[in-house]
């Protein structure tokens, strides 16, 4: 997501206006008191505030302008409900309103839908970790998350899980020389890896070997799950000749895998 610092949303940054302590105080208490020019530009002069704050969502796949737009509505919402009585900086209090905004269109416009009970309890112990964060100066702990909001820290894990943007498997994540390095590139496919494919390539030929009736047991006893009661019953003997058979063929297995290595 690239971030125009010059002119973004069709707002050129660098005429914005600057505003002292005294001005936005001016502006604000004028705000509140229903001057529309005085609101207008207050929010103008907080704008700088929003593209800061979308500056942290520099990884996310969303346009830029939009989440510009969101972070508008989240300082708005600042602006009209903002206490001046309480002995807080304005962007103090704008800032969690911003990004609280930015992190609720993000979760909500997620390819993968969430339910609404998930995304509840994600954005809850997402303000209550902002406010200990501001309050303590620290990251609370998962425990401390679920004390506060009253939820179960598995809950609040498997929540916090669930409102994560899935990342691409070719998302670059080092370059150096002209050679990038991606996510799929981290990843260890134990399913499919080399080792495993050439030991069923050598399983395929100990079976191969065997006589037409080992070869028989071996697949309906470890290839379709029979007992050796089923198998006898099938093929026509008993259980214990089965069983004579099928300790011979898995020993002449053994014995070709070992000499194999």
């Amino acid at each position: 997501m690239a971030i125009n610092k010059v002119e973004l949303c069709g707002v050129n940054t660098s005429r914005l206006p600057v505003l002292n302590a005294e001005e936005k105080e001016t502006l604000l208490k004028k705000a509140r008191e229903g001057d529309a020019a005085a609101r207008e530009r207050y929010i103008q002069g907080n704008l700088r505030l929003v593209l800061s704050v979308i500056k942290r969502f520099s990884n996310s796949s969303e346009n830029a302008d939009d989440l510009f737009q969101i972070g508008c509505i989240g300082l708005i919402k600042a602006i009209d409900n903002f206490d001046t009585t309480l002995n807080v900086r304005f962007s103090t209090y704008a800032v969690p309103m911003i990004i609280g905004e930015i992190r609720r269109y993000l979760r909500d416009n997620n390819a993968i839908r969430v339910s609404r009970s998930l995304r509840d309890t994600a954005y809850r112990a997402i303000c209550a970790r902002e406010l200990y964060l501001k309050q303590n100066q620290k990251e609370p702990s998962i425990e401390e998350i679920a004390a506060e909001i009253g939820i179960g820290k598995e809950d609040i894990v498997y929540a916090l899980d669930a409102i994560q943007s899935p990342m691409s498997l070719y998302e670059p994540v080092y370059t150096e020389g002209g050679d990038t390095l991606y996510i799929m590139d981290q990843l260890s496919d134990k399913k499919n890896k080399e080792e495993n494919w050439v030991q069923n390539l050598a399983l395929q030929d100990a079976v191969a070997r065997l006589n037409e009736r080992e070869r028989q047991i071996i697949r309906m006893r470890f290839y379709e799950g029979q007992t050796q009661m089923e198998v006898a019953r099938e093929i026509g003997i008993s259980q214990a000749q089965v069983s004579r058979l099928e300790k011979s063929a898995l020993r002449s297995m053994r014995n070709y895998l070992s000499d194999e290595r």
